[in-house]
């Protein structure tokens, strides 16, 4: 599944759901748990692990260390694809038969939650909260109780064409200022200052969002009932991007640019930075434009520094029964563990969501995204998140082609996502 696409669960589908329910080894020797719960637990797992065969492997090994450190309990680790992943878990539980345990995104923890589909995992976490990072956490917390445990995350952070900087005299820019004072200066060595995908296919959290977390606005209210992306903090943010395209510091086609990094702007050396980076997207930059002009740097700071990363959420869902509810945190507790997690990442080359959890591979680049771990945020988890991303994408093209102010764009924005989530 592309990640940058967006997945819509339908009203439909929600609503009868909603009447429905009214690579490596992992982690060595266990040690066997001292705990009396008992019984079996399913869990669905998706393709963290690229490789098919090395997935299979992994998760074979994780279920047959978990039950040797836990004799009582069976773990069923039933790996699936993305393919139809919200209707699949929907009618799972519609039909009150499937997982004990589902990894999901945050955004469907606030989608299923909001149909009672989801049971809280506080009790497994019980002392254990400060082991993860705050943001991580965040994400799976909702209405007051956490509805899930990350283990893993994808994080994202700036990447410099450090060449086109230094053949303009500049440094690489870290803040919103000096993206402003680099503009023009790029401009007249024809090279836009940063990149923007403005396409709808991408996903806000990665394009304008950050930009939004980083002048201290916010999608929603902190109760989640209200729209709060037209606060003057969100104009300041959509005001900071039309001014850039006006002044060229944005490629003349951000507004509908799309997700690919072959044949960007960027690839062709026509960008200086790009804001949200994956390491397996610097690495194609690097085959465009040489190992030597591409380099990582922190997230970028507004008024303060904020980048993106997406958590996997091992979530409990309401199939789980209370008999079998102990066995089903010992789970949680197992795969969230640091030697689990520390085995997990090293196999999927994503990044942990513990403070305890050191990489096996050092490297500047891997340094880097370690780094903006300490800036990273999930997002804001709705029942309606992704209706208004649907709704605010086109407004934020129409501002970057000039066709409303940036005040008017996202009043008008606001007024249509205020009606969707009031429906959710």
């Amino acid at each position: 599944m592309n990640r940058r696409r967006l997945v819509t669960i339908t009203t439909a589908s929600a609503a009868a759901l909603a009447v429905a329910l009214s690579g490596c080894s992992a982690a060595g020797s266990p040690t066997p748990s001292k705990t009396a719960a008992s019984g079996s637990v399913v869990l669905w797992m998706y393709p963290v692990i690229k490789d098919p065969s090395a997935s299979k492997k992994f998760w074979d090994d994780a279920a047959a260390s978990f039950e040797k450190a836990h004799p009582g309990i069976t773990l069923d680790i039933q790996l699936q694809t993305f393919d139809k992943r919200d209707a699949q878990i929907s009618s799972a539980l519609a039909a009150n038969s499937g997982p004990d345990i589902v990894l999901i995104t945050p955004d469907q923890a606030a989608t299923y939650l909001n149909i009672g589909g989801l049971l809280p995992v506080d009790d497994a976490l019980k002392g254990r909260t400060s082991d993860f990072f705050p943001g991580a956490l965040k994400a799976a917390q909702l209405q007051g109780k956490t509805y899930g445990v990350p283990i893993f995350q994808n994080v994202f952070t700036t990447a410099y064409n450090t060449k086109v900087f230094a053949d303009a005299g500049l440094k690489p820019p870290q803040t919103w200022d000096d993206i402003r004072a680099a503009a023009p200066v790029l401009a007249g060595h024809g090279v836009s200052v940063m990149d923007y995908v403005g396409n709808p296919e991408q996903t806000l959290n990665m394009s304008f969002y950050p930009l939004l977390w980083q002048a201290g606005g916010k999608v929603f209210s902190n109760d989640g009932k209200k729209i709060a992306f037209d606060s003057k903090e969100g104009v300041a943010a959509l005001s900071f991007l039309v001014d850039l395209a006006k002044s060229g510091g944005l490629p003349a086609d951000a507004a509908t640019e799309g997700v690919a990094i072959d044949g960007s702007p960027m690839a062709a050396g026509k960008v200086g930075l790009r804001q949200m980076t994956s390491l397996a997207e610097l690495k194609q930059l690097r085959g465009a434009l040489g190992d030597s002009a591409v380099t990582f740097g922190a997230p970028i700071t507004g008024k303060k520094s904020v980048t993106y990363s997406s958590p996997g959420l091992l979530a409990l869902t309401s199939i789980n029964k209370s008999a079998n509810r102990e066995a089903a945190y010992e789970v949680l507790r197992y795969l969230s563990s640091a030697d689990f997690q520390t085995s997990l990442v090293t196999a999927a080359g994503n990044m942990p969501t513990r403070t305890d959890v050191t990489l096996k591979e050092t490297g500047p680049d891997l340094t880097a995204l370690q780094n903006a771990l300490k800036s990273a945020y999930a997002g804001e988890a709705s029942p309606a998140s992704r209706q208004v991303m649907t709704i605010l994408a086109p407004y934020i093209q129409s501002a970057l082609r000039g066709d409303l102010s940036p005040k008017d764009a996202l009043a008008k924005a606001a007024a249509e996502a205020q009606s969707a989530l009031d429906r959710s």
